[in-house]
């Protein structure tokens, strides 16, 4: 249960062990952008609207993993074709995530919550799947712990909305434990026949 002691403490300790890490990690930062920038071009980070708490856009950072080759039409290639071995390597390290941390320290982000997702997405939620929103979005969570992009959208949700009516500092923590494992692993990066997750279509069962 939401408790406002809690997420105090929550708010407090996610921007302290933010503001750290952007400190202590600053030197791997620089060398990840060299290499973004090198390697991919500009720009160096990915930055996009997404909804946060109740649903309020901010925008998100990360670093680019993609390239912007287009097709004769000026169109985008494919997720596939654009994403090279260092853009695969980027995400299944979750390196790429690191730029967050501004995020966190801004108050748009938590360490833990779930996934911010597309803009395009809030009118294609069912009532229940919109509660994810009732929280701040994380770098990881609950559903990216139990299967991340090799599960289905509605379990995906599931898991967000279990986190919503679940929340506690100590599953908070047993989350980011949860994470650094998976990480080492390298396990549900992508989802099956995607280089990283299907576009979500919307419930056809929806009653919006």
């Amino acid at each position: 249960m939401l408790n406002s002691v809690n997420l105090f403490i929550k708010r407090t300790c996610d921007k302290i062990a933010a503001s750290l890490a952007v400190v202590i990690f600053s030197p791997i930062l620089l060398i990840l952008a060299l290499l973004v920038r090198l390697k991919l071009g500009k720009p160096i980070l990915f930055c996009q609207k997404r909804p946060g708490l109740n649903g309020k856009l901010f925008n998100i950072l990360k670093f680019r993993t993609m390239t912007n080759d287009r097709d004769e039409k000026g169109k985008l290639l494919p997720d596939a074709e654009r994403l090279p071995p260092f853009g695969q390597w980027l995400r299944s390290t979750s390196l790429d995530e690191l730029p967050e941390l501004i995020n966190i320290m801004k108050g748009d982000m938590s360490f833990v919550g779930p996934r911010p997702l597309l803009v395009s997405y809030l009118d294609r939620y069912t009532p229940e799947q919109a509660r994810r929103h009732q929280v701040k979005p994380g770098i990881t969570g609950w559903a990216q712990v139990n299967g991340r992009n090799a599960i289905s959208w509605e379990e995906k949700f599931k898991l967000d909305v279990w986190y919503v009516d679940h929340w506690s500092l100590w599953l908070d923590l047993k989350i980011l434990l949860l994470t650094i494992i998976k990480v080492i692993k390298r396990e549900g990066i992508s989802a099956a026949n995607h280089v990283t997750m299907s576009e979500f279509q919307g419930n056809k069962s929806s009653n919006r």
